[in-house]
């Protein structure tokens, strides 16, 4: 199996290389007041259309770790792991009708200018650092660490440059501001979605050609047949996979807190769309949300195929990782396979995925740095063009931070997909409860967004090592535990404990909130309309055909 490039998808490479770096070029010499205003700067103010707010979205999110960690996750447990996707084009729908017209009425940039527009400035600080770290050593650290891993398995390039080289590219992309990010992503989903569309043809065909037959359509059928365990959204409390996803909680419980918090109240993602008017906003979520449809096909399908493939005795090394039998080998393997040329296209659109996702964690971790920070604490008289370098100069140090630490976070043996959702997840639920409230309970005070947001981390690192200090099988009559067959001991599925720890830390914050008289006297309402959550024109019709494709889905793979 060949793990290098040929010259022919070094040049489809380079092409891709100029394309987004000429755009990019060009995007930026048109409005060069980018490098001097810091709302244009971090935010693009009134620059980005819908289909570049949804095309960034979606370059945003996908990285190494839906390519890599997704197609593992399809080996390992099928096209359940697709719910994190279509439950995602379900929440970014809640996300425009009810969190957009809050955040543009109310003129916030920031998700801690949020906090302290709502609570306080102490609640807000709290918070910034929490992103902070959370971004910098979870986010970027397993999106390079993985990117770069990846790769080196396609290419056979040093570890270390392709980390470097993919460190770079997206700082040069990131140091032109959220314009130059918002319409590179365009050029960066194109080539994601046409690489990631190349392997699944790729993979559907070699089953098909296994079988003795041809054609993609072939290929999907047979995969239903030889793997009808892995065509099951839901799972029941007896499956291996259980703890991940943890049967109908997917739909009713915790797998709404983690992305009602990650899509509505996570400055990465929120920010494309807080420099836009409301209907361009809203549509421009809904085209992400129409993309997020179509992920599972790029990155769960082609691991499921290598699992029907693995199973019929193909891949038997390659798929091992120190003696071990790996799953996020399963994509890697794949495009190992690919033709000269495609294979080429298909580097391109994993590279686009990482870059795309480094360049906006990083504008996202200068900008809450830059005004949440360092404008706050340090120099709030800076100009314009200060602020705009302090935020350059952010993502330099944020990389090279990620870059140092990465090796050592043990990203590699968990899983990166698991490993991001699981760790992110130790905070998500407190951050949701504060934003929730703060929006729609007008009583909720800032002494109570304080407490949720110190004992939320400890009551998530409670919940998770609660089974090392009592048997917690009782549980398990109501499915909130299950047996992990490693450890010998019933746990909480970790999208469980995240549901349960939100459900903790809002009843005391109603508690604190209601005992709070005087807070509740000086508790800043934020301004709401109720007409302004009303869905209108082209996104309300939008809105319901995706809800009517994700019923088809989950009624069909049920």
């Amino acid at each position: 199996m060949q793990q290098h490039l040929q010259t022919t998808d070094y040049i489809v490479f380079l092409i891709y290389f100029l394309i987004v770096s000429f755009y990019g070029y060009w995007v930026y010499n048109r409005k060069k007041k980018a490098s001097m205003d810091s709302k244009d700067f971090f935010l693009a103010e009134g620059s980005l259309t819908w289909w570049a707010i949804g095309a960034s979205l979606i370059a945003s999110n996908i990285s190494a770790e839906q390519f890599i960690g997704q197609s593992g996750s399809g080996f390992k447990m099928g096209l359940a792991i697709a719910t994190y996707e279509w439950m995602a084009a379900a929440t970014l729908l809640v996300v425009a009708i009810f969190f957009m017209p809050i955040y543009l009425k109310n003129k916030i940039y920031t998700m801690p200018q949020f906090l302290t527009q709502r609570y306080s400035s102490t609640v807000s600080t709290i918070m910034a650092v929490f992103w902070l770290l959370l971004y910098v050593i979870v986010n970027l650290t397993s999106i390079l660490y993985l990117g770069a891993l990846a790769i080196n398995a396609i290419s056979g390039i040093n570890f270390w440059v392709c980390m470097g080289g993919l460190a770079i590219f997206a700082i040069v992309i990131t140091l032109g501001g959220m314009k130059v990010i918002g319409y590179t992503d365009v050029i960066q989903v194109f080539f994601l979605i046409l690489g990631g569309l190349a392997t699944t043809y790729m993979a559907l065909n070699l089953v098909s050609e296994h079988f003795n037959t041809t054609g993609v359509f072939n290929g999907f059928n047979l995969l239903m047949e030889h793997s009808d365990d892995h065509f099951h959204m839901l799972f029941k409390q007896g499956n291996p996979n259980y703890l991940d996803l943890p049967g109908l909680s997917i739909l009713l419980g915790g797998m709404w807190i983690v992305n009602l918090n990650y899509w509505g109240c996570n400055q990465y993602i929120t920010q494309r769309a807080l420099g836009a008017d409301l209907p361009t906003a809203r549509n421009g979520i809904l085209f992400a949300a129409f993309l997020k449809l179509m992920m599972p096909v790029i990155v769960v399908l082609p691991g499921i195929a290598a699992y029907v493939l693995h199973k019929e005795g193909m891949f038997q090394t390659e798929m091992l990782s120190d003696g071990e039998l790996n799953p996020d080998r399963a994509y890697p393997i794949l495009l190992n396979l690919l033709p000269v040329g495609l294979k080429g296209l298909s580097f391109a659109a994993l590279t686009a995925a990482i870059v795309a996702s480094l360049a906006g964690k990083a504008n996202s971790i200068s900008t809450i740095f830059t005004l949440d920070i360092y404008k706050k604490f340090f120099n709030a008289e800076a100009s314009e063009k200060h602020l705009v370098y302090v935020g350059k100069i952010a993502i330099l140090v944020a990389m090279i931070l990620a870059i140092v630490i990465s090796p050592f976070m043990g990203i590699d043996k968990k899983g990166g997909f698991q490993f991001i959702q699981e760790y992110t997840g130790f905070v998500s639920p407190g951050i949701f409860a504060i934003f929730i409230l703060g929006f729609f309970w007008k009583r909720t005070t800032a002494k109570a967004a304080l407490v949720a947001a110190i004992i939320v981390f400890p009551l998530s690192v409670l919940l998770k090592a609660l089974p090392q200090w009592t048997d917690l099988s009782a549980l398990s009559n109501f499915g909130l535990a299950a047996l992990n067959n490693d450890s010998g001991l019933y746990e909480i599925p970790f999208i469980d404990r995240m549901g349960l720890v939100f459900v903790f830390v809002a009843a005391i914050m109603i508690v604190v909130s209601l005992a709070d008289k005087k807070g509740q006297a000086e508790a800043k309402g934020l301004e709401i309309d109720a007409s302004m959550f009303k869905p209108k024109g082209g996104f309300a019709v939008g809105a319901v055909i995706v809800c009517g494709i994700l019923a088809a889905l989950y009624t069909i793979f049920w």
